[in-house]
């Protein structure tokens, strides 16, 4: 199926616009279920990070990446925010922005 970081990125391109998902999520979905951390650094390593959307990625708390590896936090608020989604005070609203995939 693939190494693990193609893995991470296949899993979040079907990640929809005006939605996020979470580390968490994306490892158990790869069936990583403990690699959190390497799903991050995974999508710190993106190469193509406007094919593979990894703004759309927060923790399991809706915070933003505070080392987002594209511009920072206020950068991928930016990105969320031309999306539809609301960000405030470096998080996401997981209630109403979650996607879980299927």
């Amino acid at each position: 199926m693939g190494n693990f970081d193609e893995q991470v990125y296949e899993y979040v391109k079907r990640v929809p616009r005006g939605k996020v998902t979470t580390y968490g999520t994306i490892a158990r979905a790869i069936g990583r279920e403990r690699a959190s951390r390497l799903v991050g650094n995974a999508l710190h390593r993106n190469p193509t990070p406007v094919v593979v959307p990894c703004h759309r990625v927060v923790n399991r708390e809706g915070r933003l990446a505070p080392a987002f590896a594209f511009g920072g936090e206020e950068v991928q608020a930016s990105l969320l925010r031309e999306e539809g989604v609301a960000v405030e005070d470096g998080r996401v609203d997981l209630s109403v922005y979650f996607w879980e995939g299927n």
